[in-house]
């Protein structure tokens, strides 16, 4: 019989995925703040989509008695007996991009209650290096009262997850691991490799892991903003990008990249980590920084190039029809968190635009709550004078267009997925 008690805090798109693969070996309490998500995890509904119902079940507990399973719960005492925390909240930036640390500063204080001798805590969200060692476990020591490395100690586990990725799932996607001394980073790797089937990668130091999770997203968001630009580029030159790409891409070493909006919890939060921490220490970093310029432009350009195409084909721009096809950050995935799709929805309200927002995925609750917005779940009737495709969800490839757009109207396809004729695209 296993020993070892884990509790996850914070059942979000990390944390509950991750909490349900260690139930199936371990005891594990999943710990959030949110009482309504409690409720529905505890009935095997999870609003994520991330794990699905049968499967959610499958590891519920019905009874306490139960060697292996998971309880979800909001309160503190559930945890108190666990041996290993495992902490998986979010980390946001500011409005200024500088980063938001307080989800790890509350989830620490939490733990840090009812912290005891022996224990380990593992941080899995994406920081800059130093975090863990330097901001998280002071809290741990100072409302724990004990010695850390003497009393308990830290991991750290970058979470890889890929939202609404259903062939990457958490158990198929290597995990870097990393101790707070060789003893517990040995440890903590051997409890990731009980239940990882792709394997482990021990890091030397926090630090290091730390350091190679923020690139990781890093050297994609730069990648993303080097096509974005030719998309710029070749736009001018009135030449298809993406055709571009495609002639280019025949060759074995080039980077199958493709322009587009690039939001997210991750791309387009991880690189300020990261040049918050290079200024920190004295360097300014140019190249990441310049990245995340053109990334987070693309909005107000990907709306401006709309507001052309219809002066061109002679559409009055205040109270025009317009279409916008998805809110989520991608597709098939109903996360909304930091999306750039609103970036090109607000740009073309700002024109006094009659805009509808169609998303399937999208919860209309969340969406008003997160960006004031109304969007619909079913697609509205009608034509319209524009129509934009942002998110590339799988219903959209079956719409017909004909009946949707009126015949002066503009199609434009963000994603570059339509077989269509349109009359723009990145």
């Amino acid at each position: 019989m296993n020993k070892d008690k884990i509790a996850v805090i914070g059942l979000g798109y990390v944390g509950l995925p991750l909490a349900r693969l260690f139930a199936t070996k371990f005891n594990v309490v999943g710990f959030d703040i949110n009482q309504s998500r409690i409720e529905a995890l505890s009935k095997g509904i999870d609003a994520t989509l991330e794990v699905e119902e049968e499967v959610l079940k499958s590891v519920l507990k019905t009874s306490q008695n139960d060697e292996n399973g998971l309880i979800c719960s909001s309160n503190l005492d559930d945890i108190k007996d666990c041996n290993y925390y495992i902490i998986t909240v979010p980390t946001p930036i500011d409005k200024n991009n500088r980063p938001d640390l307080t989800p790890l500063y509350k989830s620490s204080e939490t733990v840090a209650k009812v912290l005891k001798k022996g224990d380990i805590v593992i941080y899995e969200s994406t920081v800059y290096p130093g975090v863990t060692e330097d901001e998280c476990v002071p809290v741990l020591e100072k409302i724990s009262g004990l010695k850390f490395n003497q009393d308990f100690f830290a991991g750290y586990s970058p979470e890889r997850i890929n939202p609404g990725d259903k062939l990457h799932t958490v158990d198929k996607i290597l995990k870097v691991t990393a101790g707070s001394t060789p003893e517990i980073g040995k440890k903590v790797d051997a409890l990731y490799a009980s239940i990882i089937t792709a394997g482990t990668h021990l890091a030397p130091t926090i630090k290091v892991a730390e350091a190679a999770k923020v690139i990781e997203n890093s050297q994609r968001d730069i990648n993303i903003a080097f096509v974005n630009e030719l998309a710029k580029i070749f736009n001018l030159m009135d030449i298809d990008t993406h055709a571009v790409l495609e002639a280019a891409g025949t060759k074995w070493n080039f980077l199958p990249f493709k322009p587009g909006l690039v939001g997210g919890h991750c791309i387009g939060v991880d690189p300020y980590y990261l040049a918050q921490k290079a200024q920190e220490v004295g360097y300014h970093p140019e190249i990441i920084l310049a990245g995340r310029r053109v990334n987070d432009g693309m909005g107000q350009y990907v709306a401006s190039e709309i507001i052309k195409l219809m002066v061109k084909n002679d559409i009055r721009i205040k109270n025009a029809r317009i279409l916008n096809l998805g809110i989520t950050f991608k597709e098939n995935c109903p996360d909304v968190r930091n999306t750039k799709a609103v970036d090109v929805i607000n740009q073309l309200k700002s024109y006094e635009t009659d805009m509808t927002i169609y998303d399937p995925w999208a919860n209309p609750e969340e969406v008003m709550h997160e960006y004031g917005l109304e969007t619909v779940k079913q697609l509205p009737e009608g034509q319209f004078d524009v129509i934009v495709l942002t998110v590339a969800h799988k219903e959209f490839l079956d719409v017909n267009w004909s009946s949707l757009l009126k015949p002066n109207g503009v199609l434009y396809d963000v994603k570059g997925i339509l077989k269509e004729k349109v009359n723009g695209r990145l």
